[in-house]
């Protein structure tokens, strides 16, 4: 069942990051309360399109310390006018619910299938990035019948062709009690931590980190118990080796890749496409950028799913 969210709760700060014309919705998975925003208010809706149905296209952010929604939010309103947006906080980030819990793998698999299945009547073209896009590769391995196609930003599962990320020395310190709740609230959830990870990892030139995003990305990590998907990410709990999965993917899929993204670099990708390259249609390396080029680069990154739309349903 769908229902709105008054913007009196506690969350409030969340959604005034979102854009303009975009309302707060939700939807209840087995975890408990998913957020999304949707285009349901003007300029988006005007009275004389009450009846006009539009095609649903859904985006999907990734994860990190502070992840939500936001991630898309410079990138999705391009495509309001001609779509129902739908762009969910997934469990445990953002404004939806954070249940205390150690997260694995098939919680994911699990709830963004939920959610699909929730808001979505028609097969449904999905755009995500990096582990959740390596998390819709999975569910539409096994549920093609939810998707039309698939536009994905740098999608690794982080434990790819036999590097495992778990094994690293970071993934085994903030694997020890008490100390990687100490290295969530220094290391992770301040305002300092969090310009250093995107200046240092995530995109490729500073100037380009606004502190609109700082904000967007603390006031998320700042989320009562926003550290259980956090650390569960950060351990490597989420992580798999996408490789072993990727043939079996049907689903028409375009793939973008930030040529400077560190944590997997653009080879990654092209021996995804290698595998499986009927269903992997689109390549599309993009010069000095990192992980995350719907934040560095939103005006390409529509230009981008623009032009791969329509390549992808022929």
């Amino acid at each position: 069942m769908q229902f709105f969210v008054s913007r009196s709760q506690k969350n409030f700060n969340l959604f005034m990051f979102q854009p303009l014309g975009f309302e707060q919705r939700s939807i209840m998975t087995s975890l408990g309360r998913m957020v999304y925003y949707t285009n349901g208010a003007s300029p988006w809706q005007k009275s004389e399109q009450k009846n006009i149905v539009k095609e649903n296209l859904v985006f999907l952010h990734g994860f990190g310390g502070g992840s939500s929604a936001y991630e898309w939010s410079k990138v999705y309103p391009a495509f309001a006018d001609f779509y129902q947006v739908l762009a969910p906080d997934l469990i445990g980030w953002g404004s939806s619910e954070h249940p205390a819990r150690n997260y694995q793998v098939d919680d994911y698999l699990t709830t963004i299938r939920e959610f699909l299945v929730s808001t979505c009547p028609e097969p449904v073209t999905v755009v995500a990035s990096s582990l959740t896009a390596a998390f819709i590769i999975r569910v539409a391995c096994v549920h093609p019948e939810l998707f039309k196609s698939l536009i994905l930003t740098t999608p690794a599962g982080l434990a790819d062709f036999g590097e495992d990320y778990s094994r690293s020395i970071f993934a085994q310190i903030v694997s020890i009690p008490i100390i990687d709740r100490l290295l969530y609230s220094t290391g992770i959830a301040t305002r300092e931590s969090i310009r250093s990870f995107l200046e240092q990892r995530q995109f490729a030139e500073k100037d380009r980190i606004f502190p609109e995003i700082i904000e967007a990305y603390l006031e998320s990590a700042q989320q009562p118990n926003a550290e259980y998907a956090a650390l569960s990410f950060v351990r490597g709990d989420l992580s798999f080796d996408l490789s072993l999965y990727i043939h079996n993917l049907k689903t028409p899929t375009g793939i973008i890749w930030g040529k400077k993204s560190q944590f997997t670099g653009p080879e990654i990708g092209r021996r995804f496409a290698q595998i499986n390259s009927n269903a992997i249609r689109i390549f599309e390396q993009i010069e000095n950028v990192g992980l995350t080029p719907q934040l560095e680069l939103p005006a390409v990154t529509i230009g981008l799913i623009r032009q791969f739309m329509p390549l992808l349903a022929t």
